[in-house]
């Protein structure tokens, strides 16, 4: 007898953020996994990070991937500290490349710095299957919240990063570099034409006031009652509401630390005199040059 899929779903209320262990018998992969970062004392901690690893203990679940479903600028990734725990080969969608050669040059780093070309075991593209012991895993591109953006089907289930939300909340943003409406439009649309059993497992939720945080949904709900994507919506209209939304929207509390840590794998950048420092790109006004450092005279 076959064993049943089993999926253990992981909120990080701090960033709304869903980890999920899906398993097979002992075989198992990790999705999306979250480190702790406190940006007002710059402390990293692996409390998160730990309990997915005490549930794999507790199982005995053997590690075969880590998988990210895109370069998060939300959070940071906990891969590379599972990766030393379980030994288990990181993974992402191979358009990560033009990701890492972007924020390369925001944070004044080679772009074929090892850093970034060594930082994941393997580069994944649509089409592709991952074999995990008893899972066996098909990768489906899914961009337009990002470039790199993809999702992952295990059986009737699909993992599918940022690309959309609870029906109430919507979909991803596009207004990242590499981002595209009508790539996500694109996207969603090919999610939600598969088969009405498919079960939608969400990377992120943002619940309103008075409803507990979702980690999934069906797929006919979704195409049936998204808030900003349904069945019948154009692209047309869909461009226009989300174009409206991403103007209005802030920068993420966490973009520039997340996206430093989360290109090289979820690896911190190399010490600096026995320190570590995550960079901050400033943006002047014109007529902010008086703030700028001068030689004293």
């Amino acid at each position: 007898m076959t064993d049943q899929l089993a999926i253990h779903p992981f909120f990080h209320p701090a960033t709304g953020t869903w980890s999920h262990v899906v398993s097979r018998g002992r075989d198992a992969v990790v999705i999306d996994p979250v480190l702790d970062y406190d940006p007002g004392s710059g402390r990293i901690s692996m409390e998160s990070a730990r309990q997915l690893l005490t549930h794999i203990a507790d199982q005995r679940l053997r590690v075969h991937h880590i998988l990210e479903t895109h370069a998060h600028a939300d959070h940071l990734s906990a891969a590379a500290f599972l990766h030393a725990n379980t030994s288990a080969p990181i993974g992402i969608g191979s358009n990560i490349r033009s990701v890492q050669a972007y924020f390369a040059d925001v944070f004044q780093v080679p772009a074929d710095d090892p850093a970034f070309t060594d930082a994941f075991d393997r580069t994944l593209s649509d089409g592709d299957t991952i074999d995990a012991g008893a899972l066996r895993i098909a990768v489906l591109s899914t961009p337009g919240h990002t470039a790199d953006g993809i999702s992952y089907r295990i059986d009737g289930n699909v993992f599918v990063g940022d690309t959309v939300f609870a029906p109430d909340v919507g979909t991803a943003r596009c207004d990242f570099p590499g981002g595209s409406i009508e790539q996500l439009y694109a996207s969603i649309q090919r999610l939600h034409a598969l088969p009405d059993d498919t079960v939608l497992w969400l990377c992120h939720d943002y619940p309103p006031q008075g409803r507990q945080p979702r980690s999934h949904v069906g797929v006919v709900e979704s195409r049936r009652d998204n808030r900003m994507l349904r069945a019948d919506t154009t692209l047309a209209d869909f461009h226009g509401a989300r174009s409206a939304r991403d103007a209005a929207l802030p920068a993420p509390n966490l973009l520039y630390p997340s996206l430093q840590v989360n290109i090289r794998g979820g690896r911190l950048p190399q010490q600096d005199d026995g320190r570590v420092y995550l960079k901050t790109p400033i943006r002047i006004d014109e007529d902010g040059a008086s703030l700028l450092a001068a030689a004293p005279r």
